[in-house]
């Protein structure tokens, strides 16, 4: 009897465990297909409601894999320049022996976004002011929320942004092989003439007046005055371009990076970008790369204040008395 009765208390608690199971079970499956149906979400700091990143598809997959099996026309675009950029460093490399491994020095200028898997290499006089900023936004956990209220001298603050050396070389080679890397372009010469417009001709530029203008006046201009070898302060444009062909200028330093080339900067023939902005067309690439980044809802690219820009008209004027062998010269060097 006795025996009997410890057989049906231990069925008993056998059935209870089971029911039990089952029970928890049933809940996660309804818990899985209530969090599939509506899908847990975060606050964003821009007060917009967005499904948190973890699960959602990354602006590589968006770019490579659309959702929507047609290409735009923007898609193949950015295509065509990827071809392009790559035919372009397969010739040079044919023609060139000249081989070597970026060190983590060469990636200070690759800005990491580490919230929404995006690599942006920044070249200064190609709207990188106005990248720096919306990439403010974006690393900046709701610290920021317009890009155009960060003072401009707040962006370029390097501590404000992580770049890519920063990084361990495992770490490194993981962001270039799983973020999406995109950098901008511009006309050599145009973005030259930019250059010298805002750091010879304005009055506030001291610190390059004294770096490089008196350095400039000192080597290319004959009988120059006491106070211009010691303002630097009015290079004229032709003296600039003579600076930048000089071989001496090249054994002395590497050129500032307002003027260094994008090769350089960017290294596109090592590093495989995903896409390849033209100044041209800048507002319409940048919203492109905010839309597969899945934030072009509620940020855009600010608008460019075109009263100040360097047009080709201007560069055409500026070039008009600089000779065809100096501007030859000139085109190895941008």
């Amino acid at each position: 009897m006795k025996q009997a009765l410890l057989e049906v208390m231990r069925m008993n608690r056998i059935c209870r465990m089971v029911l039990v199971t089952c029970l928890g079970s049933f809940i996660l499956v309804i818990f899985y297909f209530q969090s599939m149906l509506h899908p847990v979400m975060r606050r964003n700091p821009f007060g917009v409601d967005i499904c948190c990143r973890k699960g959602s598809r990354s602006p590589l997959q968006e770019l490579y894999n659309p959702t929507q099996l047609e290409l735009s026309n923007t898609a193949i675009l950015h295509q065509m320049r990827r071809d392009q950029v790559t035919d372009t460093c397969r010739a040079n490399s044919v023609s060139s022996r000249k081989r070597r491994v970026l060190t983590p020095n060469d990636l200070r200028h690759l800005v990491v976004d580490e919230d929404h898997e995006l690599i942006y290499c920044y070249v200064p006089k190609v709207a990188c002011t106005n990248w720096k900023r919306v990439m403010m936004v974006l690393t900046g956990r709701g610290k920021y929320s317009d890009p155009m209220e960060i003072p401009a001298n707040e962006a370029h603050i390097s501590s404000n942004l992580k770049t890519l050396n920063q990084y361990s070389i495992p770490e490194i080679n993981h962001r270039l092989k799983s973020y999406m890397k995109f950098l901008f372009v511009r006309e050599p010469f145009e973005r030259l003439v930019s250059a010298y417009r805002n750091k010879f001709t304005q009055k506030y530029n001291t610190s390059f007046h004294k770096r490089y203008g008196t350095k400039i006046v000192k080597r290319q201009r004959k009988n120059a005055t006491q106070e211009a070898l010691r303002r630097g302060d009015d290079v004229k444009f032709e003296e600039f371009v003579a600076y930048l062909i000089d071989p001496h200028t090249q054994r002395e330093e590497p050129f500032n990076e307002h003027w260094q080339t994008v090769y350089s900067l960017c290294h596109p023939c090592h590093i495989h970008y995903d896409l390849v902005g033209k100044y041209e067309t800048l507002e319409e690439d940048s919203n492109y790369i905010l839309q597969l980044a899945g934030v072009g809802s509620y940020l855009k690219f600010p608008t460019y204040a075109k009263s100040t820009r360097t047009t080709d008209e201007m560069t055409t004027e500026f070039f008009q008395n600089i000779s065809s062998e100096h501007q030859t010269q000139l085109f190895e060097h941008v």
